[in-house]
């Protein structure tokens, strides 16, 4: 959420950034309105003080023997203005939220206006793998090795599901071993969160309520406040962790990472060549966030973007660094990093982990604060990056590490989670 009180002191400049994400900022009509709401509290508290001056008033009189009946007839008639004022005060105050609430975070300064054409590679890692034979994309070999069962998974759950099977399973299970065993090395706290999340963790991480058709959802109260959904990321739960609470800033940065299932309803068209595991309703993914203090969330950032592409490094995979456009940063974020794979069958490269920096966003949301060296209370930042989301990596290892046999090389880092296994064969 932005802050109200920087908006008033630097309206063209803030609308000027959100224009960068497309987003065309009605200040004006929020500022009046919060104008308004002060105004009215104003107003109320002034008839309150006259209420308080006359209520004291009434002992004297009547111990004088005077009478009181006109005073008590205008106490009711105070008391009737101060609660419609109150009232008025309220909806002034829920309008500025609900329009506060749906509007995006600041970009940051140097990021380009703009969509995915305006993002821009940063660093390339590796070279594209090279073929001396008819390379097969990742669905023909996974079905050929018996290791993912397409079919049944649109058996069982329909299309976008899928069935891990044999060492297509030790395989999945071998990466989230070796994401998790280097997060504990570099000393995240490892957590395993509930899947089922309250409407309140969709609202702090700044996905509801513009996304919150995008997930799915557990009850049928018409009032989505009430409801509780399935977990799209682990990252909706861990930045929600400390909601409405001040953290010990000696304890910051406060570093974890959670492995999680994740559900999307994934809602749109599909591109043709977004087959097989590439984009799906439910799939594994370890995810990394980071609470830090203002200061130190540009040091977080850079720390989270180097441990993603470290673990791709370590895979050896072809991959690159992409720093997105304004336009292309989802709501939440100032800031995104994509971590793109390259995936030989599609000739493109996908994503697999999105390193991001909610600047106080997403703690204003829901209220995370710490308290700096002067005492005084300031929203904490929040940052997040996946570590990895394996159904993109899955499929480029089976595709990068082929063999003219049809068989596919094990990573050697895997190998010690897959009781050394060297190759994936028919």
């Amino acid at each position: 959420m932005l802050d109200l009180k920087r908006i008033q002191e630097d309206k063209e400049h803030i609308k000027a950034l959100l224009k960068k994400k497309g987003y065309e900022a009605d200040f004006d009509t929020l500022l009046s309105l919060d104008e308004k709401r002060r105004k009215v509290i104003s107003e109320v508290e002034a008839l309150k003080a006259e209420r308080n001056k006359v209520s004291a008033e009434i002992p004297k009189l009547k111990k004088e023997g005077k009478p009181v009946d006109a005073i008590f007839a205008e106490m009711r008639t105070l008391g009737d203005k101060i609660a419609e004022g109150d009232a008025e005060a309220k909806d002034l105050e829920q309008k500025v939220f609900d329009m506060l609430a749906v509007m995006p975070n600041i970009p940051d300064e140097d990021l380009k206006e703009g969509e995915k054409e305006n993002n821009e590679v940063i660093k390339i890692f590796g070279k594209k793998p090279e073929f001396g034979f008819d390379a097969q994309n990742h669905v023909d070999l996974c079905t050929k090795l018996g290791i993912i069962d397409y079919t049944r998974g649109v058996k069982l759950s329909g299309g976008g599901f899928w069935v891990y099977r044999g060492e297509g399973a030790r395989l999945e299970w071998a990466l989230l071993n070796f994401f998790i065993s280097e997060h504990l090395k570099d000393g995240y706290e490892f957590i395993l969160p509930p899947l089922q999340l309250g409407y309140n963790c969709g609202f702090g991480a700044g996905q509801f309520p513009k996304f919150s058709d995008e997930v799915y959802w557990l009850d049928v109260d018409e009032d989505r406040k009430k409801n509780r959904f399935m977990l799209p990321t682990a990252e909706t739960a861990l930045v929600n962790l400390y909601a409405g609470e001040i953290v010990d800033r000696n304890k910051l940065p406060m570093k974890f990472f959670a492995y999680t299932p994740c559900f999307r309803k994934e809602a749109g068209s599909y591109r043709a060549e977004e087959r097989g595991m590439i984009r799906g309703h439910q799939f594994n993914k370890v995810e990394m966030v980071q609470y830090t203090t203002q200061e130190g969330s540009d040091e977080a950032f850079n720390e989270l973007v180097n441990k993603a592409a470290s673990l791709m490094e370590k895979l050896g995979l072809h991959f690159r660094i992409s720093k997105l456009a304004a336009g292309d940063c989802s709501a939440s974020m100032a800031r995104t990093y994509d971590i793109e794979v390259w995936i030989p069958s599609m000739g493109i490269y996908k994503e697999v982990s999105s390193v991001s920096n909610a600047r106080d966003y997403q703690a204003r949301r829901n209220n995370t604060k710490y308290r700096d060296e002067s005492g005084k209370t300031r929203f904490v930042h929040t940052l997040n990056g996946s570590g990895l989301a394996t159904s993109r990596v899955f499929p480029a290892i089976i595709e990068q590490y082929q063999n003219a046999d049809g068989s596919v090389t094990v990573p050697e880092v895997l190998r010690p989670f897959m009781g050394g296994q060297e190759k994936i064969t028919l």
